[in-house]
């Protein structure tokens, strides 16, 4: 895909990582086409491994880079929380254009929550040849407001303060915002081996979005080379229900380009990571295969 000028660096790339660069450069080496997974709050890029190695072997070449600063392990973003803090939506949607402005192809895009949010801004930013965002954190233009919605969001917005922290979520919040759907033993099993603090700020910014003409929590959902999008939705989320899932939908319908919806019965927020990721991962190969 195009590239910005030798001079001038590309959007983000101060942050690049020497571990996204070596994955650049793997992609760029294979010739094969990209599969960009961007992670949304509360998880890592090692959360898309079982993904990465999915999409590999159907031929495409697997990038999963973090948001900037994002520590390599759990236990290392355990044990330093204050990494997380003041990463906004522009920010990391940014920092991700930069990596993808490095890669030979013009990639496909998979996300999830606010990831699903941030690939949805990168398409509009015609950076995608085919885009699937799962569970979809609300963007400007989007209005319904569940109640399970705003209880999950609210060990962050309850307090203004947070903004400007990184808030973990108890067991507890983690049941109710990603696990529902699942056993309580997955759901602790889940909540071990996945769950790190998150920055309050994309939040924040999400809430107040459509009062804010200027948030970056935006998307230009008209663009003619926004290219193919996806949406799926799990049934019994919380925290990104099917009305939000739906009106986002409606939002990207404005595009002349291939938008579809996807309900998966049965499941909950943590749908990537939990023991039934292959069913999302195979609808998500099956839609993107047709255009990329």
């Amino acid at each position: 895909m195009a590239t910005a000028s030798p001079d001038t660096p590309p959007a983000g790339s101060a942050t690049i990582t020497g571990h996204e660069a070596q994955q650049v450069e793997r992609a760029n080496a294979t010739g094969l086409q990209p599969a960009v997974f961007v992670h949304g709050l509360w998880l890592l890029p090692s959360s898309w491994d079982r993904w990465a190695a999915m999409f590999e072997e159907a031929g495409y070449v697997a990038i999963s880079p973090g948001w900037p600063d994002d520590p390599e392990t759990v236990a290392e973003a355990n044990a330093n929380p204050e990494v997380f803090a003041h990463k906004t939506v522009g920010q990391v949607a940014d920092h991700f254009e930069g990596i993808i402005r490095q890669l030979d192809k013009r990639p496909v895009l998979v996300g999830h929550s606010f990831g699903g949010l941030l690939v949805q801004i990168l398409a509009g930013r015609g950076l995608a040849s085919a885009t699937v965002a799962i569970d979809p954190a609300p963007f400007r233009g989007v209005l319904p407001l569940p109640i399970s919605a705003l209880k999950s969001a609210w060990p962050v917005l309850g307090n203004p303060a947070n903004r400007n922290r990184a808030i973990p979520l108890t067991y507890d919040q983690f049941r109710y915002g990603f696990a529902n759907a699942v056993s309580e033993e997955e759901a602790r099993e889940l909540y071990e081996t996945f769950a790190v603090p998150a920055s309050g700020a994309p939040l924040f910014q999400a809430a107040t979005a459509n009062l804010n003409p200027w948030t970056e929590a935006k998307v230009d959902t008209e663009n003619p080379e926004r290219g193919p999008l996806l949406i799926i939705s799990g049934e019994k989320d919380h925290t990104v229900p099917w009305a939000i899932a739906n009106a986002s939908f409606k939002r990207q319908q404005h595009n002349k380009g291939v938008t579809e919806i996807v309900e998966i019965p049965n499941r909950g927020h943590a749908l990537t990571i939990d023991s039934g990721w292959r069913e999302v991962a195979s609808k998500s190969l099956e839609f993107v295969r047709r255009f990329a």
